[in-house]
């Protein structure tokens, strides 16, 4: 016999343990191996088929996942009421994906070549970014930041399947609970505007998921469009500004959280909340060169969204036909066109730090 650690001598055989009552569980003890792969690509079929059975309206494609879904935190009398089932309002089609990618554009030269205003550890570990869209922005954040892992999600599977190794999407809602087992050192809400239903919920779980010591940084617009010489005045953009506002909030969606996102930060439990306001004109009026280049990229993406904008919203719940919102479209194009129109919006910005884990007194 080789040598080495002896063999122990055998014991008496262990008594059978008593067959466990799968049923008390619901758990189904039959399907073999084979029925088992049969039920589970079944299962993850019909999930898939779920997520990518998009709706298309007015020649627009919209999301299927959660479709009309509403906040747990609110009631189903209260969400009949207010969205009876309108779902996130915007397209998830190719050219909604590159108007996005012009927002994101828009945002890096407004906040002067920055992906983010917080002052995240030079080395974070995880990062989370929420409603992340086309992923641009998370794979901007996986080139920065070679070391971290970052995650986006979103309603929609309209990521590119080839990003930094260190960037992974997955779809979901974030109105829904959220499970994550380990924390985030920043996390990362940008436009969501027409999208929540109760934003303090998601400050909280943003707050709840934050590590200690990290940031969560919420960036969003007023819509409230304006001019710094009454321009838009009796023009039909005006109109339509005011039909939009007031619709997105009769369907239970805030289209202007941007002012309140430092209050619900702040409501949450982070400190050291700073905010700060900026001017996003509508065209290249300003005579500054940075607000310029701000308002050509804005000009752009909201030319590329207009009828994304509305076609939803507007023949859904506002009462209109495609055509009538055809024509709509037409006028507002004509009054972005004309240079005596001086347009603008604003941005906000938000971040906090989850306060530090306090010690425990010694004895």
């Amino acid at each position: 016999m080789a040598s080495g650690t002896p063999t122990a001598p055998a014991g008496p055989a262990a008594p059978a343990l008593p067959a466990v009552d799968n049923s008390r569980y619901g758990i189904d003890n039959e399907p073999g191996d084979s029925a088992y792969d049969s039920e589970v690509a079944s299962y993850t079929t019909s999930l898939a088929t779920n997520i990518t059975d998009y709706k298309i309206e007015n020649g627009r494609r919209y999301h299927a996942y959660k479709e009309g879904s509403r906040s747990p935190s609110t009631s189903i009398a209260k969400d009949l009421a207010n969205s009876n089932g309108l779902g996130y309002p915007y397209p998830n089609d190719e050219k909604e994906n590159d108007r996005l990618d012009i927002v994101h554009k828009m945002t890096t030269v407004m906040l002067h070549d920055r992906l983010h205003l917080s002052p995240i550890a030079k080395d974070p570990q995880r990062i989370l970014d929420l409603g992340t869209g086309t992923g641009i922005w998370a794979m901007d954040m996986g080139d920065k930041y070679p070391n971290a892992e970052i995650l986006g999600n979103d309603l929609s599977p309209i990521q590119p399947r080839w990003v930094p190794p260190n960037v992974r999407f997955e779809v979901d809602d974030v109105e829904a609970d959220w499970t994550y087992t380990k924390p985030f050192d920043f996390i990362h809400c940008r436009y969501m505007s027409n999208a929540i239903s109760d934003w303090p919920r998601l400050g909280k779980q943003c707050f709840d998921h934050t590590k200690a010591g990290g940031y969560t940084e919420l960036i969003d617009f007023d819509l409230d469009w304006t001019s710094p010489d009454g321009s838009i005045d009796n023009r039909p953009i005006q109109k339509l500004n005011r039909d939009f506002l007031d619709g997105s909030l009769a369907v239970g969606k805030d289209p202007s959280p941007g002012p309140k996102l430092e209050q619900y930060m702040k409501a949450a439990g982070f400190e050291d909340v700073y905010a700060e306001k900026f001017i996003v004109p509508v065209g290249t009026w300003p005579a500054d060169k940075h607000l310029k280049e701000v308002g050509a990229w804005n000009y752009l993406q909201v030319m590329e969204g207009i009828e994304g904008f509305l076609y939803r919203l507007f023949t859904n719940k506002l009462g209109y036909s495609s055509s009538e919102v055809e024509l709509m479209c037409v006028k507002i194009r004509a009054d972005m066109k004309d240079p005596k129109m001086h347009a603008m919006m604003f941005v906000h910005v938000a971040y906090g730090k989850k306060p530090e884990e306090k010690s425990a007194p010694e004895d």
